[in-house]
């Protein structure tokens, strides 16, 4: 294969340094958000041990309670993104949420559990759609799935460290047995495994926060790292394509966009696959040790398989969705094919074996996560600036309430029948209803795209991983 020649033009060169300059920043950030907000799952492995209080249905209602404070947020989020700094209001946001995540260490009672995680969902609220809103402003319509891609393939990632970099701390001040051998893992510094993840993952936050204040640049004609020219032609071309938007849509305003039809069925859609998203992602681990009683070392590796999955998803769907321009089939069918291989593992009355129940969390994990890609695009087809912003903040935080309702569902079911195969089955429901409405909702089919341009910047985006 030929190295390609390196990008001329101004444009070029301003895409590819937005691309490797904002990009891993954006990306180590949302590994880190994305740690604090489900290690809970992992966490609580133990804390039910030490706290009999904790049983599923409190659980499920203390990862999902996150979602109600992340909900009051995320429209005055986005609406500070694009009015004022993104710079300083992620910086905020990661600094605050670190300081609550490592706090969560000290609950001893569920009340104090509830409190924690509705405050860590209003510290990280607008994160996520602030991001979204902000690439907006660095990167065109023909780079924005990819970029998107390589920002969200931070969730499968930080699945997939979670486990590894958590096992050895859940075992701290656990008795587990191995080969018929009692082994105690002592305490440190008097403090329990499930707190040291708390602790050992809040604190990464608080010193990305401050890098974010640092590093981190609001607008192109605001980059010194950019050329002049570089600068003016990256604005320019963004502004060419506002300036079309509105021509083809008209001018609508924030409070317009989300009375908007298609973006309260965006909303919708995302309610229903966040639902089943986080129900499958809370409780994952305690469906696996339930099942098969695996050791938590045994366990810890497992749960790595899933999000590699998400991740070539992700990737291929990101690259491929922008190569066609289509947006609509790229996020409706990963996830039909998520919810058939969720709905596989429970049509058993006894669990499947080990590998292959697995594989079908894998499959079922790739479709909740790789439609993702091509799903954020579709609110930047219609919409623009306030409207876009307003519209992204609604969809984020309304959909995220399906992270309530999925964990809670799943544990209030499991706690009152002891069985998690109907809640699994609910999820499998929602990701279906989701999808539906994508498919009919009639945006992001095939549209023309771009010639893609020559040189680094396209070449390693191109590739799927």
């Amino acid at each position: 294969m030929s190295m390609p020649s390196t990008p001329t033009s101004p444009l070029d060169r301003a895409r590819k340094k937005a691309y490797r300059r904002l990009l891993p920043l954006l990306f180590l950030c949302y590994v880190i958000a994305y740690v604090d907000r489900t290690n809970v799952s992992i966490a609580t492995l133990t804390m039910s041990k030490d706290m009999p209080a904790f049983n599923s249905e409190v659980i499920g209602f203390g990862s999902g309670i996150f979602f109600l404070g992340y909900f009051l947020l995320e429209i005055p989020g986005t609406l500070i993104v694009e009015k004022w700094s993104a710079r300083k209001w992620i910086s905020r946001i990661m600094i605050s949420w670190g300081i609550v995540a490592a706090l969560t260490s000290l609950v001893r009672t569920p009340e104090q559990f509830y409190g924690l995680r509705f405050l860590l969902g209003l510290a990280e609220a607008g994160f996520f759609p602030g991001v979204i809103v902000y690439l907006t402003h660095w990167f065109p319509v023909r780079d924005r799935a990819r970029a998107l891609s390589w920002f969200l393939i931070a969730t499968p990632i930080a699945q997939a460290i979670s486990p590894i970099l958590s096992g050895p701390l859940i075992r701290i001040g656990t008795d587990e047995v191995i080969n018929g051998r009692a082994i105690h893992y002592p305490e440190v510094l008097g403090l329990e495994g499930w707190q040291w993840v708390y602790i050992a993952w809040g604190i990464p936050a608080v010193l990305l926060g401050i890098a974010v204040f640092v590093l981190l640049t609001d607008w192109p004609s605001q980059a010194k790292w950019l050329e002049p020219e570089e600068r003016e032609a990256l604005s320019a071309e963004l502004e060419r394509e506002k300036a079309s938007l509105k021509s083809h849509h008209g001018h609508m305003s924030w409070g317009d966009a989300i009375r908007n039809k298609k973006v309260l069925m965006l909303a919708a859609a995302y309610f229903f696959i966040v639902t089943g998203n986080y129900g499958v992602e809370m409780f994952l681990p305690r469906i696996i040790k339930t099942w098969y009683g695996t050791p938590y070392a045994v366990l810890m590796m497992l749960l790595v398989v899933p999000p590699l999955g998400s991740l070539m998803g992700q990737r291929f769907v990101g690259w491929n969705s922008d190569r066609t321009g289509e947006r609509r089939l790229h996020a409706t069918i990963p996830i039909y094919l998520g919810a058939l291989a969720l709905l596989c593992t429970i049509l058993s009355t006894n669990p499947l074996p080990l590998f292959l129940s697995i594989v079908l969390f894998t499959l079922a994990a790739t479709g909740l996560k790789a439609y993702l890609p091509a799903f954020w695009t579709l609110p930047t087809l219609f919409l623009t600036e306030a409207a876009a912003a307003g519209s992204i903040g609604l969809i984020n935080s309304v959909g995220n309430l399906g992270g309530f309702v999925g964990p809670y569902a799943l544990g209030w079911i499991e706690n009152r029948y002891g069985t998690y195969r109907p809640g699994v089955l609910i999820l499998c429901v929602s990701m279906t209803i989701s999808a539906t409405i994508i498919l009919t909702l009639g945006l992001g089919n095939r549209i023309p795209v771009h010639k893609p341009i020559d040189g680094p910047l396209v070449e390693p985006i191109h590739e799927p991983v």
